[in-house]
């Protein structure tokens, strides 16, 4: 399952190869801005942990949805009218970061996504308290080592071929080497998914 970092490498190499240029890096508001959108789904973990005590109690459900990318990818996009700090992205860029979380989350791990809210929703199973969501953060990173190798390697690729017309097949081939890397972390989440529901059964 992907963690912060994940999201937010998966974020950024989203926006440098929808980009124009090769800027995304050296402009350290746009990382952190970035980063920032890349985990914004999983606000519903924290307003998990302060209403209910428990992070996956809201967990997938309208925050990983298509309209939540759309609606805060425009909100995101003009952001920068009120707030002069915060740099200036196009709306498309700021929706298609938000919506790699939700396609991350889908295509790496075990648990369902609300793809389709308000028409689908569907929660997140277990329990996560405090301790669990820092733990996670703060202590199994580590889980994110190949998601990150390769986003690299994507933005390398996509920045070597930008502007010629094989670079659509090239960064293809770079995320099925991606996904191949991530495969052993779909297989880890999976059994922590089903000895979840294994345990929940006994309550």
């Amino acid at each position: 399952m992907p963690l912060p970092l994940g999201h937010a490498a998966i974020g950024l190499t989203t926006h440098d190869v929808c980009s124009k240029n090769n800027t995304t890096f050296s402009q350290w508001k746009v990382v952190v801005f970035v980063a920032v959108l890349a985990n914004l789904p999983d606000m519903d973990v924290v307003i998990g942990l302060i209403f209910q005590g428990n992070g996956s109690v809201f967990h997938r459900g309208p925050t990983h949805s298509l309209f939540f990318a759309l609606f805060m990818g425009f909100l995101a996009s003009i952001a920068w009218k009120f707030w002069s700090q915060v740099p200036k992205m196009s709306f498309g860029n700021c929706f298609l970061v938000i919506l790699s979380h939700v396609l991350a989350d889908f295509f790496f791990t075990s648990s369902r996504v609300s793809f389709f809210w308000p028409f689908e929703v569907n929660w997140a199973a277990g329990y996560s308290g405090w301790g669990d969501v820092m733990n996670s953060v703060f202590l199994q990173s580590f889980q994110d080592t190949g998601i990150i190798m390769g986003c690299g390697l994507i933005v390398i690729l996509a920045r070597l071929t930008r502007g010629y017309p094989y670079n659509t097949g090239i960064i293809a081939n770079a995320f099925k080497i991606l996904v191949s890397q991530a495969s052993p972390l779909v297989s880890y989440q999976r059994e922590r998914a089903r000895k979840s529901k294994q345990d929940c059964s006994y309550d």
